[in-house]
């Protein structure tokens, strides 16, 4: 299964300093098509403005929220806005996100 997490238009310059996004959040994946499961539900760390997680999860997050993350071929663009967040994702199957910050 191919999987990103939120997203956002990488537009401004990406922080290299802590955030007031850093910290765990809940991510759910819906699917669109394909053989994916239609829902997935995943926790990320996001620190230092740099996401991680439990599988090959990286990419940034801005001062303003804006986020670009890839895993594998797959990447997801999308806009994090004080503890919620939410975007598209592009891979096999394609798809929206959902973010909240725990």
């Amino acid at each position: 299964m191919t999987i990103t997490v939120f997203g956002g238009l990488a537009v401004a310059s990406f922080a290299d300093a802590q955030t007031s996004y850093d910290g765990m959040w809940n991510v759910t994946i819906e699917t669109r098509a394909g053989s994916c499961d239609s829902t997935a539900r995943y926790a990320v760390t996001v620190a230092d403005g740099k996401v991680s997680g439990p599988v090959n999860v990286s990419g940034p997050v801005s001062r303003s929220g804006n986020v670009r993350v890839s895993i594998g071929a797959a990447c997801a663009n999308g806009q994090l806005d004080g503890s919620a967040g939410s975007g598209k994702w592009n891979g096999g199957s394609g798809g929206a996100l959902q973010a909240s910050k725990q």
